[in-house]
């Protein structure tokens, strides 16, 4: 018998607990008959001030990536999104991949991340070598987005870290600086923008942005959401976050 509410779709959706844009975002975006359950990996907002904080940070969210998954599947979902960004990318190409496919194969789920969505999202509109990135991240962090896109054969045209210091102060980044970040890295003339960080609340003004620009603007929640939905089936377009949702 189908969930009463999610009768089309359950998504469970694994986040740190000093995020607040991920579960808003995708709220937003759920199609009717589709709802999303979100489950919180407890991390302190620790001061992010040397590269030791800042491995230890993302040491403390991979640990607790799998008891997360575990509370979240007592409610049965249907699909995963995996709300959690630097770690999409931490360990390279094939690497980070390979953590995906491992929790796949552990809990006998598909799953969405900023690995395998953003990937797809490129491939899907085609034509794409050279990317801008924006991301929220230290400079370690930085060379690994950078390190994953480049092994998947992308040119990195320009990158824009907005460099914060605490990790809920990611969600605290204003709508004209994205805007102002992503005008940037546009004049790299890149074939497209990638904003990674799950806590950048960039849905709307990228998808705004590909319409003023002319070219894709790929926010990661988008793409993590959009990825879900067509994975699992749902064909529904989506207006309100870009081209992603409605054309794809």
């Amino acid at each position: 018998m189908p969930d009463s509410l999610g009768h089309r779709l359950k998504i469970g959706v694994i986040v740190p607990s000093t995020n607040t844009v991920v579960q808003t975002e995708f709220a937003a975006m759920q199609p009717p008959g589709v709802t999303n359950h979100v489950s919180r990996i407890a991390i302190p907002d620790a001061k992010l001030g040397s590269d030791d904080d800042f491995i230890a940070h993302i040491e403390r969210m991979r640990s607790g990536i799998d008891e997360s998954i575990d509370r979240v599947m007592t409610c049965h979902p249907d699909y995963i999104i995996n709300g959690l960004s630097l770690e999409a990318f931490w360990e390279g190409l094939q690497g980070s991949l390979d953590m995906l496919e491992r929790l796949e194969k552990k809990y006998s789920i598909k799953i969405s991340m900023g690995n395998n969505a953003i990937l797809a999202a490129l491939k899907k509109i085609g034509g794409i070598k050279k990317i801008a990135l924006i991301t929220p991240h230290k400079p370690l962090g930085d060379d690994r987005v950078r390190r994953f896109f480049n092994e998947a054969g992308y040119d990195i045209t320009d990158l824009h870290s907005f460099n914060v210091n605490m990790p809920a102060e990611i969600c605290h980044i204003s709508a004209d600086a994205l805007r102002d970040a992503t005008l940037e890295v546009n004049a790299s003339e890149p074939d497209a923008i990638v904003q990674v960080g799950t806590g950048l609340a960039n849905a709307k003004i990228a998808g705004e942005a590909w319409h003023w620009l002319k070219k894709p603007v790929i926010a990661i929640n988008t793409a993590c959401y959009w990825h879900a939905l067509r994975e699992a089936g749902i064909a529904d377009k989506v207006g309100g976050y870009g081209p992603l949702l409605t054309d794809y």
